[in-house]
């Protein structure tokens, strides 16, 4: 592709939708940020598959003419954003899009483990949400599966972070996996083992005791054995407990693995 300006612009997914070229917000109607975001998530696309993705509730010719319309006015608004190749339609792939990023950096977690920026990727991770207040079918599914992504993500951080003596980066990223799956007894286990390498069994305990309520409240469950062994023997015997007695078993990114473990 030429260089047609699109290299400077930044399109927003995660916590709003914003298109930017530099420091400049570009202003775009809502029909027309739903077609830009649905390219940005689901890549190249048929006209057929969009018009169904976007107006499902219309006839054919009806929805066909709303996405004519739409990237019509794209043309003329923002010049080279949307790719027009005939039946099949696409973003411009110079444009700098947050969503890939923080998959990129995501699989760079998956792949390499952590690195010197562990701290600046929790942040990222912990404030990423797709297009919230955005409740199509489409865009909800793309929420859900990156909420799923961020808690494996966490899960690897808080684990590798307990490998390596980094507590309190394994406490906090802990606690990031519990505020997308609360009922998460690996996220548990990790934050309590955090906290009692950091010789802070009274916050344990509150961690364990947080958790005892909400499941049983909200699942009618207990915890299991293995966790409630793990915060009586710290508590009663005023012990360290060794590392591969803290650390969930199985791989950190949870391959296969359900999001509760109970007796």
């Amino acid at each position: 592709m030429g260089d047609d300006g699109c290299r400077e612009l930044q399109l927003d997914l995660l916590g709003s939708w914003r298109l930017r070229r530099d420091t400049t917000v570009l202003h775009v109607a809502t029909r027309q940020q739903r077609l830009i975001a649905a390219l940005a998530i689901r890549g190249p696309n048929l006209r057929s598959y969009l018009v169904g993705l976007l107006w499902p509730e219309y006839p054919d010719a009806r929805a066909l003419e709303s996405l004519r319309v739409s990237v019509h006015l794209i043309s003329r608004q923002v010049p080279g954003l949307v790719v027009n190749a005939g039946a099949m339609l696409s973003l411009n792939d110079r444009v700098d899009v947050d969503l890939h990023r923080i998959r990129a950096r995501i699989r760079t977690l998956h792949h390499a483990g952590l690195d010197g920026e562990v701290g600046s990727s929790l942040h990222e991770l912990r404030d990423a949400e797709v297009l919230p207040g955005w409740y199509e079918d489409w865009v909800m599914f793309e929420q859900s599966r990156l909420r799923q992504d961020r808690l494996r993500a966490f899960t690897a951080i808080s684990r590798q972070s307990l490998a390596r003596g980094i507590y309190e980066v394994a406490g906090e990223a802990a606690e990031a996996a519990l505020e997308i799956e609360p009922l998460y007894e690996n996220a548990v286990r990790l934050l309590i083992a955090a906290e009692i390498l950091q010789n802070n069994p009274a916050a344990a305990l509150r961690s364990y005791e947080r958790y005892r309520v909400k499941l049983h409240v909200d699942m009618g469950i207990v915890p299991s054995e293995a966790l409630t062994n793990l915060i009586t023997d710290a508590l009663d015997h005023q012990a360290t407990p060794r590392m591969e007695n803290l650390l969930p078993a199985g791989n950190s990114w949870l391959a296969g693995q359900p999001l509760l473990h109970h007796s």
